[in-house]
């Protein structure tokens, strides 16, 4: 068995698709050359694809502070000088893939996935860990030898061995999602040492937001950011493979990183792959590297949310994948007094405010995991899109942008409606009145019926937010937006209603008396036409104001 193999400069392993939707593994090299002719990455999953991504921006934040677009040893100075190297990456419109080559040839000794000394991304102390089958490796498994999937369409021995580009992908997806499961080394077990909780992996912990272009070029480019948020440049890029001593010990705690090169290789675990006859069958696993969540803002693509009590306090918000992404987050994308918005869509916002793109659609992405039982192991995976006028986010646009916000909260209130329209109808049917959302009340029913409402909405409201085109100076265009959301919205509500009441029996429709053994003058009466008809008024009244 060789000491060094799988070189992931020369190898093929990362996942991309082309512009005729042709899926090809290629190098870490010839990605970068070819980055303007694909289409985006496609791995397995979305969030192993955010992964990768962050992989490829440590990269390009690595080289592009120290070396300008012709190879010149250059280290920025300032902002603009952040900026203008920028933009000229951007006008060239591919990457000068012989900078990027010449700097990761020589680095070409700490990207062999197998090595004596430092196999990439991994940690020779990481074999006291615990050790997993190569089924808990595959995020599209994730499974345990104590939590078997039943129904997965991975099976026999591909459930048992990976390929060593598989395992490539995949080892990056356990750094940054890996559940809490993993059990403290034997070596501490032994000395009764009590470690501290990381939690899951740091990309586990965020409500992960990031953009994308036409193509791959464009989407590395406009998640490089170059400046903070506070308009300066990053301290000196320390990427993980540049770290001159190999990673030993468990759940340390570290300080912010003060550079996005040094974030984005975070190594939240300790991982060693074991392999036998040129395949992955397994790895060990450690906590690894960890920092305070609270005010984290050096990262830039999550959304944050704000302590309830102490408002100068914010933390990562993970997404809720039984919302809709434009129900959950709009503050945070638009901007408003109660949310801190990402890094990314600040980054965004400079560079259309200072004219470097020139684009009109923002196309924003969020992925997720969601974990189960205290994240001790994943349950689901998530991912989710919307496409905007660039300029919405812009100073300028305040009234458009409140314009949104208004109309997202009356989507909201026409949904209480709805909700409340299906409960009335549900107990005038002989439903349940029990405050429990569990399966035969009405409140379970009408649940469900308020998520019809909105993935009924979904596809419209997404539709009607890529066409808004704002003009500051133009009231009228845009009353006249507001007025055919509220439109389409409520034309919905009123099709749910008219369903919900054709499939109610004659008796639902006149009535049911639900009595009150102590006080008759307290029993309840329960009508779907009477049910129907408020809910109809409500939705004339909500429409014309």
């Amino acid at each position: 068995m060789n000491d060094r193999e799988f070189n992931l400069l020369d190898e093929p392993w990362i996942k991309v698709i082309d512009k005729n939707c042709v899926i090809h593994e290629v190098s870490l090299l010839e990605l970068f050359e070819q980055a303007h002719t694909y289409k985006d990455l496609c791995g397995e999953l979305p969030t192993q694809d955010f992964a990768m991504l962050r992989l490829l921006l440590a990269v390009l934040h690595t080289v592009f502070s120290r070396y300008d677009v012709n190879g010149d040893e250059l280290l920025l100075d300032d902002a603009c000088d952040a900026l203008e190297r920028w933009n000229k990456l951007w006008e060239n419109k591919r990457f000068p893939s012989e900078v990027i080559t010449e700097y990761l040839k020589s680095q070409k000794e700490n990207f062999y996935l197998f090595h004596p000394e430092r196999p990439f991304y991994q940690c020779e102390h990481a074999k006291v860990g615990t050790e997993y089958t190569a089924s808990k490796l595959n995020g599209n498994l994730s499974e345990s030898s104590n939590k078997i999937r039943l129904f997965t369409n991975i099976n026999g021995k591909a459930k048992e061995e990976m390929t060593f580009s598989e395992a490539a992908r995949w080892l990056l997806y356990v750094n940054a999602y890996d559940d809490t499961s993993a059990k403290p080394s034997r070596e501490s077990k032994e000395q009764g040492v009590k470690l501290p909780s990381t939690g899951v992996g740091w990309l586990g912990k965020l409500g992960i937001i990031f953009v994308s272009g036409n193509n791959l070029f464009e989407t590395l480019m406009l998640n490089l950011i170059m400046v903070d948020e506070n308009g300066e440049i990053f301290g000196e890029e320390k990427p993980i493979w540049e770290r001159e001593e190999a990673l030993h010990g468990e759940r340390t705690k570290i300080s912010f990183p003060e550079n996005l090169s040094e974030l984005y290789t975070l190594q939240s675990r300790r991982l060693y792959l074991k392999r036998k006859d040129q395949k992955v069958t397994g790895y060990f696993l450690l906590g690894g590297d960890f920092f305070d969540r609270e005010n984290a803002f050096i990262e830039p693509m999550t959304i944050w949310k704000q302590d309830k009590k102490q408002k100068d306090i914010y933390t990562p918000k993970r997404h809720d994948f039984s919302k809709q992404f434009w129900r959950e987050c709009p503050g945070a994308i638009l901007g408003s007094d109660e949310n801190r918005q990402p890094g990314i869509i600040l980054w965004i916002k400079g560079l259309e405010e200072k004219e470097l793109i020139k684009a009109s659609c923002l196309n924003i992405h969020i992925v997720s995991v969601q974990y189960g039982d205290k994240d001790f192991f994943v349950t689901n995976v998530f991912s989710d899109s919307l496409q905007m006028n660039v300029s919405l986010i812009s100073d300028m646009n305040i009234k458009w942008r409140q314009m949104v916000l208004d109309s997202i909260s009356f989507c909201e209130s026409i949904s209480k409606k709805v909700w409340m329209l299906a409960k009335d109808i549900n107990l005038a049917s002989g439903g349940s009145n029990s405050t429990k959302e569990s399966k035969g009340t009405s409140v379970f029913f009408a649940e469900n019926v308020k998520a019809d409402f909105y993935n009924r909405i979904d596809h419209l409201f997404k539709r009607w937010l890529y066409g808004l085109d704002p003009e500051p100076d133009n009231d009228d265009k845009l009353y006249d937006k507001k007025s055919q959301w509220r439109r389409e919205c409520v034309d919905v509500a009123r099709q749910i209603g008219n369903e919900l009441i054709s499939q109610t029996s004659t008796a639902a429709i006149f009535g049911r008396t639900k009595i009150n053994v102590d006080d008759k003058k307290k029993n309840e009466m329960y009508s779907a036409a009477s049910a129907m008809n408020r809910f109809l008024r409500g939705l004339s009244a909500a429409e014309k104001l």
